[in-house]
């Protein structure tokens, strides 16, 4: 615009045919551009192999708890898919919540005029809820957002079973727990099988669809039909623990917990991300979805893999001081009601004696914490939790707010060169220990020139 208007449009139209080239063949268009298409692919499939198998009709979904996740799933079932559906919580508070949840998602629509007042109305209407299963045998599909615990999951599994139809499919929304292990107390374990949401359900895109070796593929086909009626990008995983969403975020979230006990300040860590490209730190992601949640999603990581996946001691001080983030208004910052309004310093004299504030270079924040999640992402593929590294890049773009014009932790991979990542890698494996050891995926991509995506 400069140019054109100060040296004339033809200048002007010559400049943004220059400008528009540069960007045009960049390897930040190239990573838009694919992430474009991949979402593009993944709205044609239907999440099996077999062109022969059809997803089944879903006239009406069960909803084991109307919390966040719950009240969420309810409306974007309702509002996107037009299915009805009724939820189960223990009490009559718990119901109260939950309606209220839907209520607030609706009114906020009319507000911003995305909907009128009577087809909120009628939206509202599709939300039932009791605290028993009555209205429960006519149900297709159940979504459980019960406590992150095997034993209660397992008990919820049973008694749905007991109060709907054998073809009556069980999707768990556990963010960490293997879904084999769930199965294991169905009747019916063909019909299990995982549906991560992430929070908060009603603005995030992905589902994550997680399979187990006996989920029927019609089940899979079935679920995969449901979230994209329900407006999501959908990801179809195999089983594991933590999958592959939750598996990739947690050693990103550990790195950020062992750059804080060295010494780094809370704004320089949330600050580095954000330049990154994340859309928030790993810290207020901390606060936002719950100290105490993301604790037990890594104790559960913590005993699968090991050293690799463990925090430093230090954070369990935040765990006893009650610190669950802006729940209940106290975390890495402090809130007033419910916004956050300034880091809370006193974190740091929890934190010991390693908490004095050192300066470290942001490129170094960056890199130790998107290359951890990378490296595990190469694991997933390689483990065969992941199908393709497509759908690593979508998940966690979609799922984790991965840096969109980065294209995603393989395609970022690909454009630093394995070889350049795998010394990286090693150089902070000397310097910090195992947790950095590369991928064997890695090492061979690295020997052999070659690529995640072409």
């Amino acid at each position: 615009m400069r140019i054109g208007i100060l040296e004339g449009l033809e200048a002007g139209y010559a400049a943004e045919a220059d400008r528009f080239g540069q960007l045009a063949v960049s390897s930040q268009a190239k990573a838009l551009m694919s992430i474009f298409l991949a979402s593009r692919e993944l709205k044609k499939e239907t999440g099996v192999s077999d062109a022969s198998v059809r997803a089944h009709s879903v006239a009406k979904i069960g909803m084991l708890g109307g919390g966040l996740m719950g009240g969420g799933i309810a409306v974007v079932s309702a509002r996107e898919a037009g299915v009805p559906v009724r939820i189960k919580e223990i009490d009559d508070a718990g119901i109260l919540r939950g309606l209220r949840y839907v209520r607030k998602v609706l009114d906020g629509d009319v507000k911003r005029r995305r909907l009128m007042p009577n087809a909120a109305d009628r939206l509202m209407s599709f939300v039932t809820a009791s605290t028993d299963f009555t209205g429960w045998r006519s149900v297709d599909l159940v979504v459980e957002a019960v406590f992150e615990d095997l034993e209660i999951k397992r008990k919820v599994l049973k008694e749905v079973e007991e109060a709907t139809s054998p073809e009556t499919i069980f999707a768990s929304n556990t963010s960490s727990i293997p879904i084999t292990q769930i199965a294991e107390a169905s009747a019916h374990p063909e019909t299990v099988i995982g549906m991560h949401y992430f929070s908060p359900v009603e603005k995030m895109p992905l589902v994550e669809i997680i399979t187990t070796e006996q989920t029927a593929p019609w089940v899979t086909a079935t679920c995969v039909s449901l979230g994209k009626a329900q407006g999501k990008t959908v990801i179809v995983v195999n089983d594991g623990t933590g999958f592959y969403t939750s598996r990739i975020i947690s050693p990103y979230m550990n790195e950020a917990a062992w750059l804080l006990t060295e010494g780094a300040s809370i704004e320089a860590l949330d600050g580095a991300l954000m330049d990154f490209g994340f859309p928030v730190g790993p810290l207020t992601l901390l606060d936002e979805v719950g100290i105490d949640v993301a604790g037990k999603v890594a104790h559960i990581l913590d005993a699968q893999f090991g050293e690799r996946m463990r925090a430093p001691p230090a954070i369990q001080a935040l765990h006893k001081d009650e610190r669950r983030g802006r729940k209940n208004g106290r975390g890495f910052y402090h809130y007033e009601a419910g916004k956050k309004c300034g880091v809370d310093a006193t974190v740091y004299q929890l934190l010991g004696e390693s908490a004095g504030r050192r300066s470290f270079k942001k490129e170094e924040i960056q890199k130790r914490l998107a290359l951890m999640m990378c490296n595990e992402a190469a694991r997933c593929l390689e483990e065969g939790i992941l199908h393709s590294a497509r759908d690593g890049d979508v998940g966690a773009i979609f799922g984790l707010g991965f840096p969109p014009f980065l294209g995603g932790p393989f395609t970022y991979m690909d454009t630093l060169g394995a070889s350049s990542v795998v010394s990286e890698l090693e150089a902070y494996a000397k310097k910090h220990g195992p947790r950095f050891e590369p991928a064997q995926i890695l090492r061979e991509r690295a020997r052999a020139g070659a690529k995640f995506r072409s």
